[in-house]
């Protein structure tokens, strides 16, 4: 199971594909460029610290939930194609920190290999997403620990018709109808909902194949998963065989609180890369807070590579604006109750520990003897003073 949210399938890139039109852009970049060789480092160095290039490992094609890593990059930037990774000068306030950063895609980039497998084979990789989740399930072969929290709450939900559920407002009632509900198999949280008696075993169904053909021919007696960040506004303005709205409840809502797609590293590494952590954790905070402030010109940019990288995968900037200001409406991105954007919240870390040992115990993969919440999160290097205003 992935460490981070399971996405949509190759196959399913194909489908999405005949049914969403994507806008031209143009690649940026020159693959024999060094924009930041003539650059003076500003008032944030982090060239002493850090390795020259940093490298963020994301989960997934490009997409606004990852706007705040490719925020990093300013307006000059090297796109590699072939390694669906893009690469620039790392910028701090529009002013060059004294390193650069490369963000590569995961998904199909990386064979669909969790990015905790990736890291461990690629130790070029900096920081890479993590689920809390994943974070248990991998603690004894593949251990990570989780630095930073870009997105406070998962956007993973079980969405349904409400014409056809107009009384249903969660999973659980949805369970009570007996609608079938179709999934990535794997998931650790449709364990959890079995476990819990939101739903039940004979009506949940592991073959989803993350397009919408399934769903569209049940014409809405069924459900399935889905990303609140994406799927609402696809399915009512890009399906043309659907073409309506459709109701969801979060997965983190219905009691699946774990993180996805926390910032983390190797955690044998984490000490040595604590003096560049210090430094850069800030920096990253930042560079969400300003994406979700002015994220135009980091979207662009995010539409630009999913044509550039050409996977099958389908993004419009119309969705990429509308996941955007999703995150912000439904609080998946978020100071989380305080001042502090970023921070993980320890007694809900410890909450997906105990709910998750059992099920990683179940589906064999068993965590790490004596896990702690200390070896998944640290909050070490959070600035409590940046959050989202």
């Amino acid at each position: 199971m992935p460490s981070t949210p399971q996405r949509r399938t190759l196959a399913a890139v194909g489908a999405f594909a005949a049914l969403v039109a994507l806008s031209g852009c143009s690649t940026g970049g020159d693959a024999e460029a060094t924009p930041s060789a003539d650059l003076e480092i500003g008032a944030i160095d982090l060239s002493a610290a850090c390795p020259e290039t940093v490298v963020i490992q994301t989960d997934w094609n490009p997409e606004s939930e990852h706007g705040a890593q490719y925020n990093l990059l300013g307006e000059e930037y090297t796109v590699d194609a072939d390694l669906k990774a893009v690469s620039g000068p790392l910028m701090a306030a529009g002013e060059y920190t004294g390193v650069d950063v490369e963000v590569r895609s995961g998904g199909p980039a990386i064979g669909f290999q969790t990015v905790a497998a990736q890291m461990y084979q690629d130790t070029s990789i900096t920081l890479g997403y993590a689920g809390t989740d994943g974070q248990v399930q991998q603690s004894a072969d593949l251990p990570t620990k989780a630095v930073l929290a870009p997105l406070d709450i998962n956007p993973q939900m079980i969405m349904w018709d409400p014409e056809t559920y107009p009384e249903v407002e969660t999973i659980s009632e949805l369970g009570e109808t007996g609608a079938f509900v179709r999934y990535f198999g794997g998931a650790a949280y449709m364990e959890y909902f079995i476990a819990d008696g939101q739903l039940s075993i004979d009506q949940v169904d592991g073959g989803y194949d993350g397009t919408p053909a399934n769903f569209i021919a049940a014409q809405g007696a069924d459900a399935q998963q889905g990303f609140a960040s994406a799927e609402p506004f696809i399915y009512e303005n890009e399906v043309a065989d659907w073409g309506k709205p459709v109701a969801f409840e979060l997965i983190h809502d219905a009691g699946w609180r774990a993180y996805a797609g926390a910032m983390s590293v190797r955690s044998a590494e984490f000490e040595e890369l604590s003096p560049c952590l210090e430094l850069l954790v800030p920096v990253m905070q930042q560079a969400t807070v300003d994406y979700y402030a002015e994220p135009t010109a980091t979207n662009d940019l995010i539409v630009e590579l999913v044509e550039a990288y050409d996977t099958g995968w389908v993004y419009s900037p119309e969705v990429a604006d509308f996941s955007m200001q999703q995150q912000l409406d439904l609080g998946l991105v978020g100071n989380a109750g305080n001042d502090t954007l970023g921070d993980f919240d320890l007694e809900r870390v410890q909450e997906t520990l105990e709910i998750m040992t059992p099920i990683a115990e179940a589906l064999g993969t068993p965590p790490l003897e004596g896990l702690t919440v200390d070896d998944l999160v640290s909050n070490e290097f959070i600035d409590e003073t940046i959050g989202l205003p």
